[in-house]
């Protein structure tokens, strides 16, 4: 059982709903991305999303674009990453960290490279962007039979066919964009993220967390009343972006501890 499934089971048998943070590697300086992880676990965050920068992150708004330009002016990469990731395992054997990001960094030192990488780093899962399920069954099997989750996105405009293409090849949980658009734009709708996370639970017998869109307290107890677990990720990089480095831990963990404190009163 991975990481990810343990934590999935204790969050249902407490009645709560998930927390999952995303910040990128490397942003706003290399030197801060393993506090702020722990930081974001001791605000409450129940697993946490390490962004691999990229040049051209698709499905990003300009929040989430402007850490990734940031963090490649630090050089960062994926070795760099797995060694975030090495580096919080010293502390913190529990909480699982997925990899999110896209293809073309993956492909460049090879599918088979990345997955041994990932796993002795610590790493628990993956989401890439541009990898879509029906095009990577045997990646997902690779990554299933190394004890690593391979995380789909699925849609407003996801078909039948591709809810259950997710469910035949998806582990760890499954991740409901909200919104059609980029990170970070626009507002959700609480009731039609009801009746589509509804729709999708039809097939997809995994987790369900919502995310895109989640930028405060109440937008996240709205949704944590239908989702196992509310997704932030462009929120907390405008906390960064707002706040002095030298407060930037401290930010970071207190509006985690918000965000945890309207879920666990929903």
């Amino acid at each position: 059982m991975s990481r990810i499934e343990q934590t999935f089971n204790a969050l249902k048998a407490q009645n709560k709903t998930g927390l999952v943070t995303f910040i990128t590697a490397g942003d706003p300086g290399p030197e801060l991305t393993v506090p702020l992880m722990h930081a974001l676990v001791e605000g409450g965050a129940d697993v946490l999303e390490l962004g691999v920068p990229f040049s051209d992150p698709m499905a990003e708004g300009p929040v989430i674009q402007r850490a990734c330009e940031r963090a490649l002016k630090f050089n960062i990469g994926l070795k760099d990453v797995f060694g975030f990731v090495r580096e919080f395992r010293k502390n913190d054997q529990t909480t699982p960290v997925v990899l999110m990001g896209y293809a073309n960094p993956i492909e460049r030192i090879g599918p088979d490279n990345f997955i041994r990488c990932a796993k002795e780093a610590g790493a628990d899962g993956a989401i890439v962007v541009d990898y879509p399920p029906e095009e990577c069954a045997e990646f997902a099997d690779a990554m299933r039979e190394n004890g690593l989750d391979l995380i789909f996105l699925l849609a407003p405009t996801s078909t039948v066919e591709r809810v259950k293409q997710v469910a035949r090849y998806g582990s760890g949980f499954s991740y409901y964009v909200s919104l059609k658009g980029v990170t970070g734009a626009g507002s959700i709708d609480t009731a039609d993220v009801a009746r589509r996370v509804g729709a999708i639970r039809e097939h997809v017998k995994l987790p369900i967390g919502v995310g895109f869109g989640i930028r405060d307290a109440a937008t996240a107890k709205a949704v944590a009343e239908v989702a196992d677990a509310v997704v932030i990720g462009s929120r907390i990089i405008q906390e960064l972006e707002n706040t002095p480095k030298e407060n930037a831990v401290e930010a970071v963990r207190a509006f985690t501890s918000g965000i945890r404190v309207a879920l666990d009163g929903k």
